[in-house]
């Protein structure tokens, strides 16, 4: 069986980040459930695209050694009624989870959503 270079990624990181970081792998599955992912180990993130090169790109997943940051391409031009973006960029937007109960906050599918309707007409 071959392994999951994702999964293999993620498994360097601390325990409880490891599993947030799988956890929500998942729910961009489920949002947007034909994205390709794109491992960039020596960036350390798993990119998600709806559509060839940067237009296409949805959203990323950021291990660190605390905690995950859900990055969402061209966040500040999306609506977050639930208030969840964090970050001063110019277009991007982050949401951070510190906690497994964080990736149950209301919003979170909806803004991955978001993010690939904007790529998919920018693609």
């Amino acid at each position: 069986m071959v392994a999951d270079p994702v999964v293999t990624f993620f498994g360097r990181y601390p325990g409880k980040v490891s599993e947030m970081a799988a956890s929500l792998r998942d729910v961009i599955r489920n949002a947007v459930p034909d994205a390709s992912e794109t491992l960039d180990q020596s960036g350390r993130i798993v990119g998600y695209a709806v559509g060839p090169g940067y237009a296409g790109l949805v959203c990323t997943i950021i291990p660190s050694k605390t905690g995950v940051k859900l990055g969402i391409v061209r966040g500040s031009e999306l609506p977050d009624p639930d208030g969840l973006l964090a970050g001063a960029g110019r277009k991007h937007r982050y949401v951070q989870i510190d906690q497994p109960a964080d990736l149950h906050r209301t919003g979170i599918a909806e803004l991955i959503k978001a993010a690939a309707r904007t790529a998919r007409s920018n693609a």
